[in-house]
Parts: structure tokens; sequence; C-alpha cells
């Protein structure tokens, strides 16, 4: 009997998943590759879910996905039949991880944006144009929840992931700073990405309390070398250099799931 749906109250769950592949028990395999690429695809075309599956560059694993999907329960049947299908019998996993999507703490509110018409761009709050110009920070926000809790990520050749976790050092703990010096902190961290816009996609997923460290970072990017400059960049930025705590980078190229099962030389 399949687990009852555990679906977050906000946010979709992701999942990333690696595996290294036993290059001793992979001979007539290809049969079994085809129907591991067709789980992929088929858990892919599922509503609300999507899987990016990627060669790991390097030999910290030698493939990942990244999954996502609203309920938790249906990420975890998939990485169990993945593992129980018959290609499953001959990986070895390498890593996991765990988080949420979610809405940044950070992010100017409706008073802020007020605020800063009147402070800075100095407009009557009785003008239809300070009307029209919260109409539309209203619509912004509202694409940008829509496209951080139930993201549809594009097509890109290369994918980083990597875990990191704010400080709590002494002298140093981010969880000892008032809110507004935090949120400060964050627009200036936030200015770093917006010049990346285009080049590289960002999604930050949360895992407090869900797995090891307290976010997932996922870079998506045609360039490679623009994954590399962003997070050097933002290593400058307060909120990286002096705050931040990061774990081991994965990074891999994307591909179909069947193109990835011949890449691996599991199929003709």
């Amino acid at each position: 009997m399949p687990a009852e749906a555990v679906i977050p109250s906000q946010g979709r769950g992701v999942l990333h998943l690696f595996f290294h592949v036993r290059r001793d028990a992979t001979d007539g395999a290809g049969g079994a590759a085809r129907d591991f690429a067709a789980r992929i695809e088929g858990f892919d075309q599922r509503d609300g879910c999507q899987v990016l599956a990627f060669s790991v560059l390097g030999q910290k694993a030698d493939f990942g996905l990244m999954a996502l999907a609203p309920d938790l329960a249906a990420l975890d049947r998939f990485s169990v039949e993945l593992a129980a299908a018959p290609l499953g019998q001959v990986l070895v996993p390498a890593a996991s991880y765990l988080s949420l999507t979610e809405i940044s703490e950070y992010v100017s509110t409706e008073e802020d944006e007020a605020k800063r018409l009147i402070e800075q761009e100095n407009m009557d709050p009785s003008s239809p144009g300070y009307d029209a110009a919260l109409a539309a920070f209203r619509e912004r926000m509202a694409t940008y929840t829509r496209n951080k809790l139930t993201p549809q990520l594009p097509s890109r050749r290369v994918i980083s992931f990597y875990p990191m976790s704010k400080r709590r050092d002494p002298g140093g703990n981010w969880y000892t700073l008032d809110l507004a010096d935090r949120k400060a902190l964050m627009a200036g961290h936030a200015a770093v990405g917006r010049r990346y816009r285009g080049r590289v996609l960002q999604l930050i997923t949360g895992s407090v309390g869900l797995d090891d460290w307290e976010w997932g970072v996922t870079l998506l990017a045609d360039d490679p070398a623009a994954i590399k400059q962003i997070v050097y960049e933002m290593r400058f930025d307060a909120v990286s250099a002096t705050y931040a705590e990061f774990g081991p980078f994965v990074t891999g190229l994307v591909m179909p799931p069947t193109e990835l099962m011949h890449h691996l030389q599991l199929t003709g």
C-alpha cells in the first residue's frame, strides 16, 4: 500500500540523489538502464514533479538526480523504486540531500516598497502613479513567489549543487543579528546574484531540521565559468565572507535520462 501523502504546508520537496555505478556488475545491463531511464522520465511527467538527470564530473559520484515534487511520500517512493529497479542492484548510493523550496524571509514587503517609493522616489501616496507602482510590485512578488515555491527549472547544460549554513561562531553569529541587519546584508548579497540574471539560475532550498546543513544551493547555467564567477564574487560579500559555511560542491552535465544511460556506457 502506498504511503499516505506528506505535503508541506509551504513549498515542494527537493531530493538530490547521487550514485556510483558498480562497473564489475554492468554486463548485460542495457535493458535495466533503459528501464531506469523510463522510470525517471515517468516521474518527471507527473503533475507538479520534475527530475534533472546529470553525469557528475569527477569521482564524487557517477551520476545524480535532482527530483522535485509536492509530496514527500512520492519522492520517497521514487527513491525506493529506483533502488529496487533492476539497475538499482548495480548502483551504490554516494550521497543524498533533502530540502524544501521556500521564500526568503528577507524579501521586500509591500510596506518596504511603499516606504521606498515615498522616501527614494519622492512619490505622493495619493497619486495614481504610486498606486500603479504598488500594483506592479504586487505582481512582481506574485511571480517571485510562484517561481520560488513551485519552480519549473529550465534546461541548462551544467548543474552545481552545494549545501551551506550560516555561522554561529562567537563574534560571527548570524542568528544574533537583528532582522533589520540581516535583511540589509541579504539585500547586498541578492544584488550580486541579480547581476547574473539570464546567465545563472539559482534555487536556494531550505533544509533546517531536514538535513545536515541549513540550505541547499542549486546553480544552473550553460557556461560553467558563470557558475565559478558568481560563487567567487559572492565570497567577497559580507554574508558569505563573515557568516557562511559551505559543504562539498558537486558539478554535473545535465542530459535526458536516456542519453545519460548511454553516456555512462550502460546502453549501446
